[in-house]
């Protein structure tokens, strides 16, 4: 059959692919070979700058233009020629030549791909097309979520909630309180994302400019190399590599999306866990059913396809962070193939902030689910009881709390007046005691 959306093996590239096309200028088969001749023809526009050769601005203009025009036509060309080299960044080197042919500077073929190994193009050009996945797909996506639970906290700030610890009644809170901790949470992580560094390698067959050397034994490649990689691409140059890349900072970028991951699958549990517990309402469209035999149903489908999908991204994430630091002595080809595959989790990923984005916008809180909750469970006032007890030196507070109410059917709102009437306290202390609520008894916390 035909490669189509109905026929596609991978679910990206199939039921959802509409979601993650997109993905497609960063992490397909033709994006690598847009990236591989950006950072070549990058590369020979640097040597040209630094006084290697003299580059006419016509010609330099015509290979930007390869740069900025490049389509699949040209990476089906590329394919045609590594279908005779057989070797994928040999054909974008030939392709280059005969770009530098037809801009008629011939003469200068040989300074395309001069002095370098496939790993220095390969080392530059996937982090290349990694930052620019992060910068504009990735962390805006993770942000944009973020802001959504922002919003939704500011909305719901005043809203208290029955908590529940151990899955038992507990001290309460609110709801917009308990948002916050997941747009906190993001935003450490975020901000530690943001302190990886895109790491490249650049500097030979061994990583030690052998061939570089040898022909221009007088040039410092060291600061060339550095150069050209953090000032023309933008990417942070190793400076003690074998052939290729060790990857542990792009190790760091995956274990770092990978918690950030588990805490978006925090979310979607709690968020399920709300709507089974009627906490929260789902906004309905017409037409859609929830169930094949169940006509009442509104399931928490969006949640649990976020979950899903990021528990995916996080088995390849793990995989991804352990494999790729290894190889053997100055390089074996086991991190060729895996690199292929570092979009993968990255769509999963996306698929997941989009559900989780969907499920977010059909939610309507049940906030008289939450009153009545709160009504029901009396009880978790007597901590704050026992506390003012101990304040005023009362003896055995925590005691005389806990026959009261531990593993009670039913602790009221008159049963806990009661034993507040029955206190040798003052009338002050008593009022006080009275004054407090499930409803009011829910803490502080900073502004939001």
């Amino acid at each position: 059959m035909e490669l189509s959306n109905l026929t596609a093996i991978s679910p990206i590239d199939g039921r959802y692919r509409k979601q993650v096309a997109h993905l497609d200028e960063y992490f397909s088969e033709y994006a690598l070979i847009k990236y591989r001749v950006i950072v070549e023809i990058e590369y020979f526009f640097f040597l040209a700058d630094k006084k290697f050769f003299k580059l006419p601005a016509k010609a330099r203009q015509s290979l930007r233009s390869v740069i900025e025009n490049f389509g699949l036509s040209d990476a089906q060309q590329i394919k045609q020629i590594e279908s005779v080299t057989n070797h994928d960044v040999k054909a974008v080197e030939y392709f280059l030549k005969e770009q530098l042919e037809k801009a008629g500077i011939s003469e200068l073929k040989e300074w395309i791909h001069f002095g370098l190994t496939s790993q220095d193009i390969n080392n530059t050009a996937i982090p290349l097309s990694w930052k620019h996945t992060m910068e504009h797909e990735l962390l805006p996506g993770i942000i944009n979520t973020q802001a959504s639970l922002a919003e939704l906290a500011i909305q719901w700030k005043k809203v208290p909630m029955l908590a529940r610890t151990h899955g038992q009644p507990a001290s309460p809170t609110r709801l917009g309180k308990e948002i916050m901790v997941y747009v906190e949470r993001l935003n450490s992580q975020v901000e530690l994302f943001s302190y990886i560094p895109y790491a490249a390698k650049f500097g030979g067959a061994t990583g030690n400019f052998n061939a570089h050397a040898i022909a221009f034994p007088k040039k410092d490649w060291v600061a060339l190399g550095n150069d050209f990689v953090e000032n023309v691409l933008g990417l942070q140059r190793m400076q003690f590599t074998t052939q290729i890349e060790h990857y542990d900072n792009l190790a760091a970028h995956f274990d770092a999306i990978k918690r950030i991951n588990n805490i978006l699958v925090d979310l979607c549990r709690d968020i399920w866990t709300y709507i089974s517990m009627d906490y929260f309402k789902q906004k309905t469209k017409k037409g859609e059913v929830g169930s094949s035999a169940m006509p009442h149903k509104v399931n928490p489908i969006d949640f649990e396809n976020a979950e899903g999908n990021l528990g995916i991204a996080n088995a390849l994430l793990e995989h991804l962070s352990a494999k790729l630091p290894l190889s053997r002595l100055q390089r074996d080809l086991t991190d060729s193939t895996v690199l292929r595959n570092i979009g993968v989790p990255i769509g999963h990923t996306l698929i997941a902030l989009k559900s989780l984005e969907k499920g977010l916008g059909k939610l309507v809180l049940n906030e008289a689910k939450l009153k009545e909750d709160l009504d029901n469970n009396w009880a978790v006032v007597a901590e704050a009881i026992q506390t003012i007890l101990r304040r005023e030196n009362y003896p055995n507070p925590y005691e005389a709390l806990k026959d009261l109410t531990r593993g009670k059917d039913k602790i009221d709102k008159a049963a806990i007046h009661q034993f507040i009437a029955s206190l040798k306290v003052s009338a002050v202390i008593k009022k006080e005691l009275k004054a407090i609520t499930p409803h009011n008894y829910t803490g502080v916390n900073p502004e939001f």
